[in-house]
């Protein structure tokens, strides 16, 4: 399976950048997720890489060959880098049957009839809709026609398989399968995924590597736990998790004692961060109530789901969440302790970058 090299890739509509120098190592086998808000790049580059959008600059190269090159004028249609899309919408033909579209693609590739009927065959299997082989997507449900749509998608075999926001429109519920699905899909056909969502949980679920972008502008890319334990900066930290990390303004002393939202904290790190004027960052579940914490606090409002409960407080007017896991729930206004466990992140308050990562001691 191929690996995926970008290149100082750039993409400029006018004067706006879309994709601003781009470097990308996509591994063979991989399942790469391109996450970020909208308007951040990530689609673009999808389509730069299948070859529905031509950069304005840089080299990208498929299995060690080369499909676009701005200084060398090389730029090879989607139909020449063998790979397969799927689209938002499932894109089915309507007057056909499910084994009708699945078998199109291959029909104009000249297949012949027998070989045809083994693929479909197998991939009606592969994605268990074989009962459905004789229906038409309007007989079929949101999830059922998202299957037949990666099955005509995978039926030349294509090297990579992208996916543009595939499960935006099914329901929660469906959308939870479908993942379940899609991440065995990749181990079952040894290929290599690149897929866009601006679903963070879409990413950690899925993803062997995610690639977070912002305004055009590559964040982190990394293992979706490494990204989430040890985001880059405060945007990426931000935008993965929910409920968000707790992010607090405040000041680190050069021995290691960290002022922040009324509190004070000794930080012990492998970093050795000096004095200066930090963001604190705490995961909510990281938060730990208990009888035995350090510190008091309000209960301002909770919010129980039965596996666990968001629970929101105030510390002499600082608003901390924290997740408390079980069918656990506190009055309002009820006083209660709380300490840290695990690690926090300081992140230099100038510049929003991750500058140290350890424990955190409530003094």
């Amino acid at each position: 399976m191929p690996e995926i090299i970008l290149k100082n890739v750039s993409k400029r509509f006018g004067k706006f950048v879309a994709v601003d120098n781009l470097n990308l190592n996509i591994e063979s086998n991989s399942f790469i997720t391109l996450l970020g808000p909208s308007g951040c790049g990530k689609t673009t580059t999808l389509r730069m890489i299948a070859g529905l959008e031509t950069p304005t600059e840089g080299s990208i190269t498929i299995d060690g060959k080369t499909v676009f090159d701005a200084d060398r004028g090389i730029n090879l249609p989607p139909n020449k880098r063998d790979v397969g899309f799927l689209f938002q919408n499932y894109a089915l033909w309507p007057h056909m049957t499910v084994y009708q579209n699945i078998a199109f693609g291959l029909e104009n590739l000249k297949w012949d009839k027998k070989r045809i009927q083994e693929r479909v065959k197998e991939l009606l299997v592969m994605l268990r809709i074989e009962q459905f082989e004789k229906r038409y997507p309007s007989e079929l449900s949101g999830g059922q026609q998202q299957r037949v749509a990666i099955a005509r998608t995978l039926a030349p075999g294509p090297k990579v398989l992208f996916m543009d926001e595939p499960l935006s429109n099914l329901d929660a519920k469906l959308r939870m399968e479908m993942r379940t699905e899609l991440k065995r899909l990749h181990r079952d056909t040894d290929s290599t995924f690149v897929y866009v969502t601006h679903d963070q949980l879409e990413a950690m679920t899925l993803s062997t590597r995610v690639c977070i972008m912002e305004t055009g502008v590559l964040q982190q890319y990394a293992p979706p736990l490494e990204m989430y334990n040890n985001p880059a900066n405060l945007f990426v930290a931000d935008f993965m998790g929910n409920p968000t990390m707790n992010f607090i303004d405040g000041h680190i002393n050069a021995g290691g004692e960290v002022s922040f939202g009324g509190m004070k904290a000794r930080y012990e790190g492998k970093e050795q961060i000096g004095e200066k004027d930090v963001v604190v960052g705490i995961r909510p579940e990281y938060i730990h109530i208990d009888e035995e914490g350090a510190r008091e606090a309000t209960v301002y409002s909770t919010l129980p789901s039965g596996m666990e409960t968001t629970v929101k407080l105030d510390v002499n007017g600082t608003s901390l969440t924290a997740v408390v896991f079980g069918d656990v729930d506190y009055p309002v206004d009820a006083q209660v302790k709380f300490s840290f466990h695990k690690a926090a992140v300081i992140f230099d308050q100038a510049t929003g970058k991750n500058i140290g990562r350890g424990k955190l001691t409530l003094l």
